[in-house]
């Protein structure tokens, strides 16, 4: 440990053992030991990235998959299923800052801070996810038993998520380390999507869901052999979604284990644990009036809303708008397997030329594409070479949001000093809006289909109702990026405002660190004590 002054030099003395005062009698030593702690090792970023599996694999499969399962699988009429969407994600959304807010009143403990929300989440909530795949006996209660398991589900991974993505600020204080991090994990997010859809549509799509011709002839189809048909084939689809939905659980299990295995949670510098503790809604109140943050979130609101609405009705568009039935899981894991492959090159790319033309160049890129999917006619090789363009895209959307917020979390405490405990409240309403976004999505587009005259299992769809997934997956998506890339204009940290705060923070570390604040000093102290 340095040397202290005065009282606090003699009362240190006086409990630390003789070994460790003459370790910190050698100040050179000290100011290079913190310095060696930053470094992440390969494996300590791949246990990190590891951990943010579970929140996609499973978000993928309910974005793409529970609007379509709702209305062919379960039979939930399209108004009920509208609710069910919108109420779910309301509710997700909602949940966050409350997380956030009980995370940052969280005291420290053996696990870490954040650690114990992790472990603890996770076999409640692959009990709920479960259940969200299961169709219940009881046909009256069907809205309210999805209602209820999705808002549950939402909760208990919400508990997970939150402080997985406030865990970034305490892997490693070091710009450089935070991004290679982010990097790995936004690559392994990307896999796990890949790894949802996958799952869920392989499995998914080796099941027959059986379709009604026309309507009115649905109370023939059910009579004699027909119906037998149809309730058998409709039996192998819920039991096809419960079965995906078990593979996808055991793998939220183990990315658990190997997230809390493999990665230690960092205590606040010392200077920052003499920060005074301020109040979730004074931070809160600071966080909010933060110039760049509010202009980051809000345009990630409009591009996320953009992806998003793609998202939820893909498979819609895919099953009646193009007519590929039994292609739409396939389509999907090519946007996906794209998505992962270009990871890397974003990553070079934002190191090379900044993260605002990252943001311009990646996210735009889908414009072109849209646009093509809106005019073209339903051709099967098109649509796939359309679908690899388009993960590029949704690498990008994926990658540059969690790589730009640490950024405007440091400049936050160079301009808030003396504030703590503040980062789950950043990540947790960053996650508050692009899920309010999602749940605005699903909602409006669910209700959308719902006026335009959607047909519950129905082989094919009226004229109306095609028009309206063609504008739900092009055009609207292509509005909401360009106003997406208009507010980015006005997001104030470049590279240059970016270098800047990296040497500001990297002097106020250097002074605490000289001044006997390393993390495993205070550490040291706490366990003689």
């Amino acid at each position: 440990m340095a040397k202290g002054e005065g009282a606090e030099s003699g009362s240190a003395a006086g409990l630390l053992p003789t070994s460790i005062l003459q370790a910190g009698e050698r100040p050179a030593q000290v100011k290079k030991e913190p310095k060696k702690q930053q470094q992440l090792s390969i494996c300590n970023k791949l246990c990190y990235a590891v951990g943010g599996a579970p929140y996609q694999v499973t978000g993928c499969a309910l974005g793409f998959f529970l609007q379509i399962y709702l209305l062919d699988v379960a039979q939930v009429d399209p108004f009920s299923a509208s609710i069910i969407l919108f109420v779910g994600r309301a509710w997700d959304a909602i949940t966050d800052p409350l997380v956030g807010f009980c995370i940052s009143k969280s005291s420290w403990t053996r696990l870490g801070r954040l650690m114990p929300w992790i472990i603890f989440s996770t076999p409640l909530a692959i009990i709920a996810y479960f259940l969200i795949w299961f169709v219940p006996d009881f046909p009256r209660g069907q809205a309210l038993w999805y209602l209820l398991f999705y808002c549950l589900f939402e909760t208990l991974v919400t508990c997970f998520h939150v402080p997985y993505s406030a865990l970034t600020m305490f892997i490693s204080t070091e710009q450089s380390e935070r991004d290679s991090a982010t990097a790995y994990r936004m690559t392994v997010e990307v896999l796990g999507t890949v790894l949802g859809t996958a799952i869920q549509g392989q499995i998914v799509g080796q099941a027959d869901t059986p379709c009604l011709q026309d309507p009115s002839d649905s109370a023939v189809v059910s009579e004699g052999v027909n119906r037998t048909h149809s309730t058998t084939s409709l039996k192998e689809t819920q039991n096809a979604y419960l079965l995906a939905a078990g593979v996808i659980a055991s793998i939220y299990v183990i990315c658990a284990v190997i997230l809390t295995v493999g990665v230690r949670e960092q205590r606040e510098p010392c200077k920052t644990q003499k920060a005074e503790h301020m109040s979730f809604f004074r931070g809160l109140r600071l966080v909010m009036s933060h110039g760049p943050y509010v202009k980051l979130i809000t345009g990630f609101l409009f591009t996320s809303l953009a992806f998003m609405l793609v998202e939820g009705n893909f498979a819609l568009f895919c099953t009646y708008t193009l007519g590929f039935r039994n292609e739409f899981q396939n389509l999907l894991l090519a946007i996906m397997l794209s998505a992962t492959f270009t990871i890397p090159i974003w990553q070079w790319f934002l190191t090379r030329f900044g993260k605002k033309t990252a943001v311009y160049i990646g996210i735009s890129s889908a414009v072109p594409f849209l646009i093509l999917v809106a005019f073209m006619e339903s051709n099967l090789i098109v649509t796939y070479v359309v679908a690899v363009a388009a993960g590029i895209s949704v690498a990008a959307a994926f990658l540059l949001p969690w790589s730009m917020l640490p950024d405007v979390i440091d400049d936050f405490h160079l301009k808030q000093p003396r504030s703590r405990g503040t980062e789950p409240i950043f990540f947790s309403f960053y996650v508050f809006f692009t899920k309010f976004a999602s749940g605005v999505s699903l909602g409006i587009s669910t209700l959308s289909l719902d006026f335009a005259g959607y047909q519950t299992r129905g082989c094919s769809q009226p004229a109306h109702v095609k028009f309206t997934l063609k504008m739900l997956v092009t055009m609207a998506p292509i509005v909401l990026i360009l106003l997406g890339l208009l507010l980015f204009r006005l997001y104030p940290i470049d590279e240059e405002k970016r270098r800047q705060n990296k040497k500001a923070l990297q002097a106020l570390r250097d002074e605490a660190s000289s001044s006997g604040c390393s993390d495993t000093d205070s550490t040291e102290l706490a366990s003689i004590l």
